[in-house]
């Protein structure tokens, strides 16, 4: 079964193929580097590093490109407002640059905390001015803009005479226009739906550069159309972001691309590929709703609505379980739910090291491996994979008892497949073998013992050792002839 990804512009799953194989161009917009990366970032990262690590493991050459955006973001969204790099550096007091190299670096190192891979390439919107200036000017040449005072807005009237205008988020663009009619004349702009390619700067204004049109900085939209096209060409392979940058990001920059190379374009990607938002226990994660939760805070705890801090693959699980095209709840029940999930596979996998094949098996394992293969390639369904590991997880211990058997290619392909799925494809980090090993050698002395008051039927000092297992994190499973552990949650 090919990999198949659901895409946006035509509202069902396809069947991917790169425009050149084996190679593959992947733009993700990244974040805008204003304050600390927070769940939603996350949540974005990890789903298209999963599809990075997918399409590498398919055997595909891939050239991934995410930006950051370190000037241009104005608030709302919109072309009025401040920008918002430009206010946290007068609310910190510091330059702009430093605001974006501060913001970026706290990005990288929650990334990097995530096991979320580095793209192939990470260029900053002030790094490609002049690629974005030739783009708008190519714009005007084509006729789709106009000049007022020094900023360039792109015609969307005009445009829509040639090309449809919110073919990717199916908005119904003359109710939104004819919902505006009554704001037009009272800005620069022919029409209220027309977006900024370039903007007019202020003297006082700290990031502007020259232009055709006069001393300004480039609008948010036209950064990704420039830098995308600058690295991958048009159209590429696969634009991704998250859902809330369908309309007007995304929209806008579609229509940037047809209005600088026409119908060649292609829509400037041939699959456009959306995860999902973030919600906060059923709320949607704002700072005005006091539920905005930073990465950091994951860590660490110190966010009131979190009674401790988790470990990063805990957050990496817990995005993990859900598909990326569904709404991802974060509770502290969730989080604390995932960690646990995490720590029954990694339990499992340990235990499946310590597995001695057989002459014969007496379990399938190519069928399962099918199975776990067939969800990834359905839309990158990750829950479901996630689901066949779990279901395994209970069998291990048989295989691991001698209650089922594996033979020694049997035994190999089984760990191939967890190694493979969930480190290489998944990018979980499996428990340090040190850890593991110091754990081992404490927990196995206390296991001893514990069986030893057993045996004697001291069971006060038995239960005694059980609790204070389970209070440092180790859980026992007590079989007729052993007893088993594992690592688990502190109590």
């Amino acid at each position: 079964m090919p990999l198949t990804l659901y895409n946006t512009l035509t509202r069902q799953k396809e069947p991917f193929a790169p425009l050149n194989p084996p190679y593959v161009g992947m733009y993700v917009c990244g974040p805008t580097v204003y304050g600390d990366p927070h769940l939603g970032h996350a949540r974005a990262a990890i789903t298209f590093d999963v599809l990075y690590r997918y399409l590498r493991y398919l055997g595909y050459r891939v050239r991934y490109v995410r930006n950051i955006t370190d000037v241009g973001h104005l608030e709302g969204d919109t072309d009025e407002g401040e920008d918002k790099i430009l206010k946290r550096a007068r609310l910190e007091r510091i330059e702009p640059i430093e605001v974006a190299q501060k913001y970026t670096a706290l990005y990288h190192k929650a990334m990097d905390a995530l096991n979320v891979l580095r793209p192939s390439i990470e260029p900053t919107a002030t790094g490609h001015i002049p690629q974005q200036i030739a783009m708008i000017q190519r714009i005007l040449e084509q006729g789709y803009a106009y000049v007022v005072n020094g900023s360039v807005y792109l015609d969307v009237e005009k445009y829509r005479q040639d090309y449809p205008y919110g073919i990717l988020s199916g908005r119904n663009i003359e109710e939104l226009l004819a919902g505006s009619r009554e704001l037009e004349g009272q800005g620069e702009k022919k029409h209220p739906w027309d977006f900024a390619l370039w903007k007019r700067a202020e003297p006082t204004h700290l990031m502007q550069w020259d232009s055709p049109w006069g001393r300004g900085y480039p609008g948010w939209h036209i950064e990704c159309s420039a830098m995308s096209i600058h690295y991958l060409g048009v159209p590429f392979d696969i634009h991704g972001g998250g859902l809330d940058l369908i309309f007007p990001h995304h929209e806008a920059e579609i229509a940037q691309a047809h209005a600088c190379f026409g119908k060649e374009a292609h829509y400037q990607a041939r699959f456009w590929i959306h995860n999902n938002l973030v919600t906060i226990e059923g709320q949607k994660m704002s700072k005005s709703l006091g539920n905005y939760i930073t990465v950091e805070e994951v860590f660490t705890g110190s966010h009131p609505r979190l009674v401790q801090g988790y470990p990063p693959m805990a957050l990496r699980f817990l995005v993990l379980q859900a598909h990326y095209r569904s709404t991802l709840d974060f509770s502290n029940e969730a989080l604390r739910g995932a960690y646990r999930a995490y720590l029954r596979l990694m339990n499992a996998y340990h235990r499946l090291l310590q597995v001695r094949p057989h002459a014969y098996s007496t379990y399938m394992v190519s069928s399962w491996r099918e199975r776990v293969f067939a969800a990834l390639d359905d839309d990158l369904n990750t829950a479901a994979a996630l689901a066949l590991f779990f279901q395994q997880a209970d069998d291990i211990i048989k295989l691991y008892r001698g209650e089922l058997l594996l033979s020694q290619v049997d035994l190999e392909l089984l760990l191939k497949t967890w190694q493979e799925v969930l480190f290489e494809i998944l990018g979980l980090l499996p428990l340090q073998s040190v850890e593991w090993e110091r754990w081992q050698r404490l927990v196995q002395l206390t296991v001893r013992l514990r069986q030893q008051a057993r045996a004697e039927k001291n069971f006060a000092l038995a239960d005694c050792l059980r609790d204070e297992l389970q209070r440092v994190g180790v859980k026992l499973l007590d079989f007729p002839d052993e007893t088993l552990w594992e690592v688990g949650e502190r109590a």
